[in-house]
């Protein structure tokens, strides 16, 4: 099938728009917010409240008093909402970063801890050219990736000095890799006591959760950074809800009934730890700024929070 769609005008954009039956109060002022957002954006923060159930339907929207300006509100929200995630997300990042060089390095007494495959699950897997390999050959692989593409002064005074080991001590290396990458080194790392104590000084007990929790923030924190949709994201990752945490997270009750994909769900896991690494964090406050001012169509529902969700443990 071919894709013979033409280019819209502003104008054309907006008569599109008002056909499907949004409400506009000001066309000049949505013309500005089109040329610096852009209608094919937009169209993330409109699709819900349309009539998207028939191929090749007209996409009405099912409301008739859903104005432009609301669809504008609710973009601002979920654009503050991946403003307060990302920043929380880095101090999580780099308190991970720093427990994971400190707690190896001590344990192991070696600066390159991180190279050495006898820690490391052993888990065959294939390339990308189907030849047999291992989990922890793709790590290293990854890392060795990161580090050549960082331009960090510290990395470049590594290599200008010295010639072996190949790759920079951990305190260098781990600081220039991506939560993603550091999230596949602690989950490919074998028990140990050392892996327990890493999760424990983030108020979790199994390692386990705390490998899932890292995971699925990385995901949110990708999207967050590429200024992807969040509000009513499902995402990939389905979070596992501790009932044995160190401090107050969620009761049971409301461990059974949240949704494991939904932005909530993630909040609470960062929540949770910036309680720890950071106890005067305004996350809570910031959320109940942004909630405020999201406009008609923001259903928290949608996103995932019960309705006593400042209540709960963890929001205390």
């Amino acid at each position: 099938m071919d894709y013979t769609k033409r280019p819209l005008t502003l104008q054309q954009q907006i008569a599109k728009l008002k056909k499907r039956g949004l409400l506009f109060d000001d066309e000049q002022l949505a013309e500005r917010y089109l040329t610096n957002i852009s209608y094919y954006r937009l169209r993330a923060y409109t699709y819900p409240f349309q009539d998207n159930t028939t191929h090749g339907a007209d996409h009405k929207f099912v409301s008739n008093d859903i104005r432009f300006s609301d669809i504008i509100d609710l973009y601002c929200f979920d654009r503050r909402l991946r403003s307060l995630m990302f920043n929380a997300i880095e101090k999580i990042e780099v308190a991970v970063r720093a427990r994971m060089v400190q707690v190896y390095s001590e344990a192991t007494g070696n600066s390159h801890w991180f190279s050495e495959e006898t820690l490391y699950k052993l888990l065959p897997k294939t390339d990308r050219n189907g030849n047999p390999t291992t989990a922890f050959a793709l790590l290293m692989k990854d890392i060795e990736g990161e580090v050549n593409r960082s331009n960090e002064d510290f990395i470049k005074h590594y290599y200008n000095k010295y010639d072996n080991p190949p790759m920079p001590p951990a305190w260098m290396t781990l600081e220039v890799l991506s939560l993603g990458t550091l999230s596949k080194l602690y989950q490919l790392l074998k028990k140990s006591p050392e892996k327990k104590a890493i999760a424990k000084g983030f108020g979790l007990n199994d390692d386990r959760v705390f490998a899932n929790w890292l995971h699925a923030i990385a995901v949110w924190r990708n999207c967050c950074a590429h200024h992807s949709r969040v509000w009513n994201r499902r995402s990939i990752i389905n979070i596992q809800l501790p009932t044995n945490a160190d401090n107050p997270f969620l009761d049971r009750q409301t461990l059974r009934t949240i949704h494991p994909n939904k932005v909530f769900t993630v909040l609470c896991c960062i929540k949770y730890i910036s309680n720890i690494i950071s106890p005067d964090s305004d996350l809570k406050r910031n959320i109940l700024s942004i909630i405020g001012d999201g406009g008609n169509l923001l259903s928290l529902d949608e996103m995932g929070f019960p309705k006593n969700w400042k209540l709960l443990g963890v929001w205390k």
